[in-house]
């Protein structure tokens, strides 16, 4: 079992900017290797759940077409922690944002177990 926790969610006017970061650690006793996916989805009000960024152990990186050029995932392996630097923000990037490791839907999903935080609320106003 994995355990998520995000932080960096907020309130922001259209141009600005967020930073969300996610821990990853292992529930009761268990532990945690090497995790080849984390990432980030969103779900807005009434939509499904889409892919934003996710990147593989190796730097491999996948952005949807809607965030290209204004986002950017990282991470730091060591510390199973990712993080998504969102500029130039605007309305239609409201969502609630999740972190994940698996890699649902991405090029480098494998049919394994996908562990989701709890969701951290962008909310851009106009």
């Amino acid at each position: 079992q994995v355990q998520l926790v995000e932080s960096g969610g907020g309130s922001v006017q259209a141009g600005g900017s967020l930073r969300l970061s996610c821990a990853a650690s292992a529930s009761a006793s268990g532990t945690i290797l090497g995790i080849y996916i984390m990432g980030w989805y969103r779900q807005a009000p009434g939509k499904q759940r889409e892919l934003v960024a996710v990147m593989t152990s190796g730097g491999g990186t996948k952005y949807a077409d809607s965030v290209k050029g204004r986002f950017t995932i990282s991470r730091d392996n060591a510390k199973n922690t990712v993080y998504l630097q969102m500029n130039s923000l605007q309305p239609e990037d409201s969502a609630v944002y999740y972190c994940n490791t698996g890699g649902l839907g991405s090029p480098w999903y494998t049919g394994g177990m996908n562990y989701w935080g709890q969701g951290t609320q962008v909310t851009v106003s106009s």
